[in-house]
Order: structure tokens, then sequence, then C-alpha cells
């Protein structure tokens, strides 16, 4: 019996689908910068925003990372990223709050890390600007979650952000114009697999 899987009811159903997506796109004109947020408790936040930063590369635009959290160890994407003479990378964190256990040092940490980002979000040269784990710094209370909102809103028009960490905060995801809550499913780590190079790291 022919059905939607047989080759002409295949036909109908992709031309329906094409018509429904060109539709759409038609109606997709405007041209601005975008605010994206990566936040829950899965992984990968971190390494999407590393994948839009090799797009970006890939068009010769100029880029600028401020990672707010990490610091205490090398990671593959920083090696990689700063061979690109295009980017601004900045590692400005000093290790996770657990390691610290020093909240003074950590917000000290965290203001240097956002003058860094208030410099590239100021400046309409940088077309994409990725603030790695500004969530988590939003979490605690390290900056003022209104000076943050505000600083991207002001924004230069063209620029992208991308902004990555668990707990986003509501305001910020208000502002945002795709926003992507990664959920765990399962983890290596779970099982007691150490973070790996190439994976993690």
């Amino acid at each position: 019996m022919a059905g939607e899987q047989d080759e002409p009811g295949h036909t109908r159903k992709m031309q329906r689908r094409k018509a429904l997506v060109d539709a759409r796109i038609a109606k997709a004109t405007e041209e601005r910068g975008v605010l994206i947020i990566n936040t829950g408790n899965g992984k990968g936040k971190s390494s999407a925003s590393f994948g839009m930063l090799a797009r970006a590369l890939g068009h010769n635009m100029r880029a600028g990372v401020v990672q707010f959290i990490k610091g205490a160890f090398s990671t593959g994407e920083e090696a990689f990223f700063r061979r690109f003479p295009e980017v601004s990378y900045y590692v400005m964190g000093e290790g996770f709050t657990w390691e610290t256990q020093d909240r003074a040092r950590d917000v000290a940490a965290a203001r240097a890390a956002w003058a860094k980002a208030c410099a590239m979000l100021e400046d309409p040269a940088f077309e994409l600007v990725i603030l790695d784990e500004l969530n988590i710094v939003l979490k605690y209370e390290y900056l003022s979650v209104e000076e943050v909102v505000a600083k991207l809103s002001a924004r230069p028009a063209m620029q992208h952000v991308v902004v990555t960490g668990r707990h986003a905060p509501q305001a910020l995801m208000d502002i945002a114009d795709t926003v992507t809550n990664m959920q765990a499913v399962k983890h290596a780590f779970e099982a007691g697999v150490r973070a790996q190079k190439g994976v993690e790291l």
C-alpha cells in the first residue's frame, strides 16, 4: 500500500516542507548582530561557541574571546585560536569558584575580565565576541546583571555576542535573540572518566 514513505509520497512531503521553509526565509529580512546564550547543565556550551568562532574565521571576521572562570589549566581551544591574529583571546579566570574559595579574589578577576569585554563591546571592529562562563559570574553576583544587560544592549549594531555558562539569568535571556538550554543525558565523568584532551580540555 502506498504511503508517505514511498517515492511520490516522500516527494510531496518534502515539497510541502520546502515551501514552508522558503516562506520563513523570505520573511527573515533583518540583518544585525545577534546575542546568543548557551546555558544549561549539559556539556558543549563553550564548545558550541568555539564552533561559531571557527565559522567566523572562515569569513575573515575579527573576533574576541574573554574567559571569565577558566584559566587554571590550558585548553586545546586556547592553544588553537591563539594562532590566529584575527582573534584577541583573554583567559582571565583563576579557576572554578570551588577551587579559589576566595570571593574577593574572584570578584577582582571578574571585574578585570569584564573590563576587557567592555572594550570589545564598544569596538565595532570586533564582529564576534565570546564571553565564556559569564553566566557563572552573574550567578555568584561578581558582576551586576543590570550592568551587563546595559552594555550588551548598547553594543555596535552588527556585533554578534555569545554568552556561555550554566544558570543564565532571566534578564539576560530576555534580551537574547537565541537561547539554547543544553541538557545533560549522560556524561563520562559520572562513570569515573577524567577530563580528556580534545574532549573537555
